[in-house]
């Protein structure tokens, strides 16, 4: 896998957040290791004391998201960037109940696009899949770690890190301390000549802002490379003149027609919500999403989030945390934000996520392999019959809420692929079928 790099960092750390989506095709990465021959603990990477030059994952090398590498980065990413702790508190944590089910391993579905049949367990082999955790009433039916995870370890989130900057914001909206209508500018005055400063919180928080900023990583003059400099933690060389951090670069964004007529993934949005949602609560949204969920809902670990060199947390795609964590995220999703007796936030924070964004608006952007879904408070809604939603983030990361089927389902993996198109096809149709057997039980 190809990359780009400005200064040490390489353009795959900044698209954490990136979920692509196009039309889904069903095939073999044949140029690839397989799963099973590129687990790191097979490849020795990082093994010994010190680890031979030739297995070193490491700055300032900067390809570290280049496969089979990036099997091993997406649990070490501390290693590698500055980050801030999303402290877990000093409670103990809620253990889960369990129910575990054999049988989901030997389930099978057809895969988009093609005519064989697949099971579930291979699935999880096709997708690259690191772990992967299945919750149905509230109670654990499937859990299995592979490659760089285990239970005491943790994974990168990817864009999944939007769905919870989103989550944050949408509960300030339902107490009254965010107003969604407000224009961007009347809360943060520093981005009032950006294309921000004259978009509503809401827009925002949907991505139907119309922004001059482009994210073609094969266009050297596209605007990723000016964002992806000032992003970078690292120092930067004597010549650089540019902004410094997040904040500065949003300042500098350019307005490119009108907002709110069309939906437009661009991760420079989520770093925006990030700045509103400090600005509002005077908070980090490390600190903010540490003392609203994470010390809440009886964390097993604490997660962290990469920063940019003055501090500012990666709202857009910096997470990491421990599966079973996420998990926990999903099931108060599925409860209406209610978490072992406690309500965390109003339940009309979830009935505004799960009813979705603007289809219309959706539709113009071109995600074929979504057709009819819509994207709201920086969650991806299906608008399907099990009325599913997600989070979802590069090399197939999800949190997937099913409330037919009273399911929620977290898959962390490490595709050689960024773009989510070429998991969906063994991805969305496996779990349906896991939903679907989940409900006739």
């Amino acid at each position: 896998m190809s990359q780009r790099f400005i200064g040490s960092m390489p353009v795959a750390f900044l698209a954490f957040g990136l979920s692509i989506i196009g039309t889904p095709t069903f095939a073999q990465y044949e140029n690839y290791l397989s799963a099973e021959a590129s687990e790191p603990r097979k490849l020795d990477w990082m093994v010994g004391t010190p680890p031979p030059a030739d297995k070193r994952i490491m700055q300032p090398q900067s390809d570290y998201f280049s496969f089979p590498k990036l099997r091993w980065t997406l649990c070490h990413i501390r290693e590698l960037m500055p980050t801030q702790q999303v402290s877990r508190g000093l409670s103990a944590p809620l253990p889960l109940d369990y129910a575990l089910d054999d049988a989901i391993d030997r389930l099978t579905f057809t895969p988009t696009g093609s005519d064989q049949r697949m099971t579930w367990e291979e699935s999880l082999s096709a997708n690259y899949t690191d772990g992967m955790l299945i919750m149905h009433k509230g109670k654990v039916v499937y859990e299995k770690y592979f490659g760089c995870l285990n239970q005491l370890g943790k994974h990168t989130a990817m864009s999944m890190t939007k769905s919870l900057t989103g989550l944050l914001a949408e509960i300030l909206v339902a107490e009254g301390k965010l107003d969604e209508k407000s224009l961007v500018s009347t809360i943060i005055p520093e981005l009032k000549d950006s294309a921000f400063g004259s978009a509503t919180v809401r827009q925002v928080m949907n991505m139907t802002t119309s922004l001059a900023y482009s994210e073609n990583y094969a266009d050297p003059n596209a605007d990723i490379w000016a964002y992806t400099s000032a992003a970078d933690p690292l120092p930067k060389s004597k010549e650089y003149q540019g902004p410094i951090g997040y904040f500065e670069y949003l300042e500098t964004v350019k307005q490119e027609g009108k907002h709110g007529e069309a939906f437009g993934y661009k991760t420079i949005n989520s770093d925006t919500l990030g700045w509103i949602i400090s600005r509002v609560t005077g908070k980090k949204v490390t600190e903010f999403l540490s003392e609203r969920i994470w010390q809440k809902m009886g964390a097993e670990l604490d997660a962290y989030m990469t920063v940019d060199a003055i501090g500012t947390p990666f709202a857009g795609g910096g997470l990491t945390a421990g599966l079973r964590d996420m998990a926990r995220i999903g099931q108060i999703m599925l409860d209406k934000g209610e978490y072992n007796g406690l309500q965390l936030f109003p339940v009309k924070v979830v009935e505004s996520i799960e009813k979705g964004g603007n289809k219309n608006a959706f539709a113009k952007a071109g995600y074929t392999a979504l057709a009819g879904g819509s994207y709201k408070s920086m969650w991806w809604v299906f608008h399907n019959s099990h009325g599913a939603y997600a989070a979802r983030g590069v090399h197939g990361q999800t949190i997937y809420i099913d409330p037919a089927a009273e399911m929620v389902l977290v898959r962390v993996a490490s595709f050689p692929v960024a773009s989510n198109s070429k998991i969906d096809p063994t991805s969305l149709p496996a779990y349906q079928a896991v939903a679907e057997y989940l409900m006739a039980k």
